[in-house]
């Protein structure tokens, strides 16, 4: 752990970059089994933000791999420190007032407690969106292949046939994929940002008109 250094803080504070940028910086979390949904609603929303005018990035799970977390596996420990990396740059894009909108297996539940205390403790909204589909849906889907591969052994570790998924116990939004189009998923989370008042529903309104 590093030592002997300081906290060197801006001139500009949160409130004024807000203020500057016409926005609130905050993370929206989704969690879910692999093919539940959640990477399909995080593009879709990202792309309804944008184009309303509202400052957001999207943070996702696969595409992480090939750059920030290429030397994590799979395993409990890799995975845990694959979240807490995630939580720290999710975090980073929401202090300078952008939404962060990560789309993550995240299968643990601690995990997931741990990055929403650590916005929480920087003053930063954290919503928890979990993309539930039972497992025999996920298997149906399956565009990757990966759940035939698991069952037969060729991938080790792999949520929800040989390794835990936790599913939230209180998510901020819970949306059932296989009963919810992906336009109806967007709209509960943008529903949800307006009437918390994170989202000026008028800027929603005017753009999407």
């Amino acid at each position: 752990m590093a030592t002997n250094i300081t906290w060197h803080e801006g001139a500009v504070s949160k409130e004024e970059r807000q203020n500057l940028l016409g926005q609130k910086g905050f993370t929206i979390w989704f969690t879910g089994l692999s093919a539940s949904g959640k990477s399909t609603l995080a593009t879709a929303l990202e792309q309804t933000l944008l184009h309303s005018g509202v400052s957001a990035y999207r943070l996702d799970g696969d595409n992480v791999r090939f750059g920030l977390n290429k030397n994590l596996g799979f395993g409990p420990e890799d995975r845990t420190e694959n979240i807490r990396r995630i939580s720290e740059v999710a975090k980073l894009f929401s202090d300078a007032a952008v939404i962060a909108i990560t789309s993550f297996i995240s299968p643990y539940r601690q995990d997931r407690d741990s990055a929403r205390e650590l916005h929480e403790k920087a003053g930063i909204p954290f919503i928890e969106v979990y993309a539930d589909a039972p497992l025999e849906v996920v298997e149906q889907r399956d565009p990757k292949g990966l759940y035939k591969k698991a069952k037969a052994g060729e991938i080790k570790e792999f949520t929800g046939i040989s390794a835990p998924y936790e599913a939230p116990e209180k998510a901020d939004i819970h949306i059932k994929t296989h009963e919810t189009t992906v336009e109806e998923g967007v709209q509960l989370v943008l529903d949800y940002l307006v009437n918390k008042g994170l989202v000026a529903p008028e800027k929603l309104i005017k753009k999407q008109a």
